[in-house]
């Protein structure tokens, strides 16, 4: 009996909590959103001359690279 316990408390324990299930990712969606918007936005209020489209493009880039390399573990 003392080993089937020990079985059962083991797999319970290895389950993640529910911060980890439902709160994180949705925080995690919440900022990487958030930093991908604001950063893509600022990249259009200054348009100088003569940039085009390179510069928002380049913006998006980075932003979407930095969300997925900060918060792609979660």
């Amino acid at each position: 009996k003392e080993a089937m316990v020990d079985i059962g408390s083991r797999s319970k324990s290895s389950q993640p909590h529910w911060y980890e299930r439902h709160v994180q990712p949705c925080v995690a969606e919440l900022l990487g959103s958030a930093l991908f918007i604001f950063i893509g936005c600022l990249s259009v209020v200054e348009d100088v001359e003569g940039t085009g489209r390179l510069q928002p493009a380049l913006a998006h880039g980075l932003a979407l690279g930095l969300a997925i390399a900060i918060l792609g573990d979660i």
